[in-house]
């Protein structure tokens, strides 16, 4: 057999062994890295599209939870793991969005360590101030502010959350000084502000929303750009002047940069056909989230999109976390 003969053979085979390879994707159970403990929203979400998205890919998705540092060690873990589509990750705005911008020494790299499959969902805030707050609406807020600088306090759900980073983006675009007030969670916060402790929060719809129906906060605004179905009466913050103000919590699907192709097209199509259906959509809805479908590109360039804004208010804010 001649050396041309060989090469042509071997290139044959070669060619062959990956398209098998391709075709046999995915042939033992995946692993899908959840990086807060069992319970919480994020869990929630996978578990809600895990059945289908299993379906789809015709593969059993275990769901690992790894829990720690905000989200962060189970980051890290994921972006260490084999890039060969058998471990994927479920990001947030914190671990994907924020954390690049607020932490100087991330043990990982959000656009160089992962590749993007698809967004899952998004969530909407609210703006709600306890019922001893004189205003009604975003300019009334404002003028209330301005007249009272550095009297009126804020609940904000953790240093570095998008809670934070929103009300920092209320400070710097209202020109308003406003007293920030840590809680280590969405609970206590909005617990302070129902007892008149602190006069305002911006959270999850979720947590406000059942409050503001019982007529114990007042909702002023959402942070996206189109009215809640939940909260009809209630317009946005482009509605009342703040242009561009927009601040909504999103989740998605990502794998270790360098997984094949045909890996992240496979477990791309998966998603896309696990969020269009009916019973997962419903389980979404009564969360208050909207189910975001994306393709690996616009997924890719929103959350770099994500990092350039939030890396914005984090220069005027000057917020870190060490």
């Amino acid at each position: 057999m001649n050396t041309l003969l060989r090469a042509l053979l071997l290139v044959t085979g070669m060619a062959w062994a990956a398209g098998a390879i391709a075709q046999a994707y995915p042939n033992r159970p995946i692993k899908f890295v959840v990086p807060f403990p069992p319970g919480g929203n994020l869990d929630f979400l996978a578990r809600a599209i895990q059945p289908r998205f299993s379906e789809f890919l015709g593969a059993t998705i275990v769901i690992d939870n790894k829990g720690g540092a905000a989200g962060i060690v189970g980051a890290e873990y994921a972006a260490r793991q084999p890039a060969d589509g058998y471990t994927i990750f479920l990001g947030n705005t914190g671990t994907m969005g924020l954390y690049p911008v607020v932490y100087p020494k991330l043990p990982y790299d959000a656009l160089k360590d992962f590749a993007a499959i698809g967004q899952i969902a998004s969530s909407t805030q609210l703006m709600a101030v306890h019922p001893s707050v004189p205003a009604k609406t975003v300019p009334e807020f404002i003028a209330f502010a301005k007249k009272n600088p550095g009297k009126l306090t804020i609940a904000i759900a953790g240093l570095g959350s998008t809670a934070h980073f929103s009300a920092e983006m209320l400070k710097a675009r209202a020109g308003i000084d406003i007293l920030l007030v840590p809680y280590k969670g969405s609970g206590p916060a909005v617990t302070d502000v129902i007892g008149g402790q602190v006069d305002l929060i911006i959270d999850a719809t979720s947590v406000s929303m059942p409050y503001v129906k019982a007529g114990r906060l007042r909702a002023i605004a959402v942070t996206r750009n189109v009215r809640l179905a939940a909260l009809p009466d209630v317009p946005t913050f482009e509605e009342q002047g703040l242009k561009g103000f927009q601040a909504n919590g999103w989740q998605g699907v990502l794998v270790p940069t360098g997984t094949p192709a045909a890996a992240v097209a496979k477990l791309s199509e998966a998603l896309m056909k696990t969020l269009a259906q009916p019973d997962v959509r419903t389980r979404f809805a009564d969360q208050g989230l909207d189910p975001a479908p994306s393709t690996p590109e616009q997924f890719g360039a929103y959350i770099r999109a994500e990092i350039e804004k939030w890396g914005r208010v984090q220069k005027v804010a000057k917020i870190k976390v060490e």
